[in-house]
């Protein structure tokens, strides 16, 4: 027998600890089928990146998105091509119906129809509260992280339904579909649309056999917390607040996004699962 020590989290070192823990896990089987082709949104980095490099290694062409970095896009295609995978970057506004159409056309042409989906790409919160926001904002905001979705989402089903193929959609939500702060009415009521446009969907398409879930991260070390990546103090104090004493990395939610993905997950729909390492659980801790 093999005895198991009690994790130790009384150093903060976030990303050297979860790449130790990371490098030891048993890894599980995952099957895809052979004309499995996938889209991730916002694939040049984050959880983004991580998904669509590890769809590579498992023999997914992955046609990935961008907005803006096409170097750090063409980055990501080239780690895949290493990985003996297939990649393709596509420019796109997710949030503009015209670019969606335009995405999906081009990995089509590429690769065959589309039935794994990742929604990853997205903006932040504002930080501005309600009474001093415009309404550019807010919409600017919705178009990323709610419409991108609606619009993606809707372009894979149609053509699944057109097929007749089975599919999986993974919605990258947040902790923050249900737990609001003070300045992010924008990002925190785009992501909770986001989780009843997952649940509504995946009712609507069970019967076809396209699963529709979320993953729902807490702090995870990615651009979107590179206040925390470059500040150690700042990071150490967030990550004091986590329970389970640090935060997450993007491969460990990617590692999530597919399974969910794969046909290990065959009876998983209309969930959105947590990893955040229970810091959404201390919200009315002390209260």
């Amino acid at each position: 027998m093999v005895a198991i020590g009690k994790p130790r989290h009384s150093r903060f070192d976030g990303t050297r600890l979860a790449q130790q823990r990371y490098a030891g896990m048993a890894q599980v089987s995952l099957a895809f089928d052979r004309a499995s082709v996938a889209i991730v949104t916002g694939g040049e980095s984050g959880i983004g990146r991580s998904a669509a490099i590890k769809l590579g290694k498992v023999g997914v062409p992955v046609t990935l998105t961008y907005f803006s970095d096409e170097t750090k896009a063409q980055a990501v295609v080239a780690e895949i091509e290493r990985g003996g995978g297939s990649g393709l970057a596509v420019q796109t506004d997710v949030g503009q119906e015209q670019d969606v159409e335009a995405l999906f056309a081009t990995a089509e042409a590429r690769f065959g129809t589309v039935n794994l989906l990742v929604n990853s790409a997205g903006l932040n919160m504002s930080g501005v509260l309600l009474r001093d926001m415009a309404l550019a904002q807010f919409d600017r905001l919705l178009k990323a992280d709610l419409y991108g979705p609606f619009l993606t989402c809707r372009r894979l089903v149609r053509a699944l339904e057109s097929a007749g193929r089975a599919g999986r959609i993974v919605n990258i939500s947040s902790i923050h579909e249900r737990a609001p702060r003070p300045g992010g009415v924008d990002y925190d009521a785009a992501k909770g649309g986001l989780a009843q446009l997952t649940a509504t969907l995946a009712l609507e398409l069970a019967p076809k056999h396209i699963a529709v879930n979320g993953v729902a991260p807490g702090m995870i070390l990615t651009p979107m917390n590179q206040s925390a990546l470059d500040n150690p103090e700042e990071l150490r104090r967030k990550e004091a607040a986590i329970p389970w004493g640090r935060a997450g990395t993007p491969d460990e939610v990617a590692d999530l996004v597919v399974f969910l993905l794969s046909s290990a997950a065959d009876y998983i729909t209309g969930t959105t699962v947590t990893i955040d390492g229970a810091l959404s659980l201390t919200v009315a801790q002390g209260a």
